[in-house]
């Protein structure tokens, strides 16, 4: 901001409270979280939850923003020690009064978590796959219960992973399935017999299936409640000499995954709608 732009700032008068749906509210308040529609993914995670007023600011140009933060975040209590990420902005129009005792709204405190998890050597060509959609998610904003790793041919640390029993998993990964190199799939397998008692829970340290990962995973307690596979057919896993880098129709199709994996997290965090079904199964 320039100097002027600080001077207003510096002149405003403290705002000790505001009228939210003809209520006045003051810091310290309980509200309950109602973000505009066709918000960002925060704003999804955070529909519905009970937050306390911790301020209430005015922006240079006079908007009044109210500073939260959520009623069940164990941070809360520690100031300005707090990391980035605890305090959150809403306009007066974004909450709703808190109603007051034992008739207060039950609140969303059993946020969906999801675990996107990416795979592949990028040593094998187009194999690599999942792991160049990992680097581009690493570019975008995801709320706290939901996280995006890089799992490369770790297969024991995705089954491990697996077993925190997660309530989507999303998998991403090369997937032949014989169509045309670069074709997007989104596949939800069942796992239901992912063990048996002639299926071996052994993995090979130098490549990852993700069925056998499941297969190990299942064979040692509770699993995520639901996987998805985002998988793209490839040209080329590399050959006997191997490969580092992606072929052109893999890498053009990279863009699609990532937007796909965003539609599947923000359908998880949003219960009972759905912005694509799955294909090629």
């Amino acid at each position: 901001m320039n100097e002027w732009e600080w001077q207003l700032l510096e002149e405003k008068l403290p705002v000790e409270s505001v009228a939210v749906h003809g209520v006045p509210v003051a810091k310290g308040d309980r509200v309950i979280l109602r973000p505009r529609p066709g918000g960002d993914i925060f704003d999804l995670a955070l529909s519905g939850r009970a937050a306390i007023i911790e301020s209430i600011e005015q922006d240079y140009e006079g908007k009044t923003h109210l500073a939260v933060i959520l009623e069940e975040d164990p941070g809360k209590d520690l100031g300005m020690l707090r990391q980035p990420g605890h305090r959150f902005f809403f306009t007066p129009e974004e909450v709703e009064p808190a109603p007051h005792g034992d008739h207060a709204p039950a609140t969303n405190t059993s946020v969906p978590r999801v675990l996107v998890a990416c795979i592949g050597n990028i040593f094998l060509g187009d194999d690599g796959f999942g792991v160049e959609v990992a680097r581009q998610l690493a570019t975008r904003a995801f709320p706290g219960n939901v996280r995006v790793r890089d799992f490369g041919i770790r297969g024991y640390d995705l089954a491990y992973a697996l077993l925190e029993a997660d309530d989507l998993t999303i998998l991403v990964d090369a997937c032949p399935r014989g169509e045309a190199p670069g074709t997007v799939y989104v596949i939800e397998p069942d796992t239901s017999e992912a063990v048996t008692a002639n299926q071996p829970a052994a993995l090979d340290a130098h490549t990852m299936n993700p069925v056998a990962v499941i297969r190990l995973a299942k064979s040692m307690g509770p699993i995520s409640k639901r996987i998805l596979l985002i998988g793209c057919e490839p040209a080329t896993l590399g050959g006997e000499e191997g490969e580092m880098s992606l072929s052109a129709a893999v890498a053009a199709a990279v863009p699609e995954a990532v937007r796909l994996v965003e539609r599947s997290v923000a359908d998880a965090l949003t219960p009972g709608e759905t912005s694509f079904g799955t294909y090629g199964s």
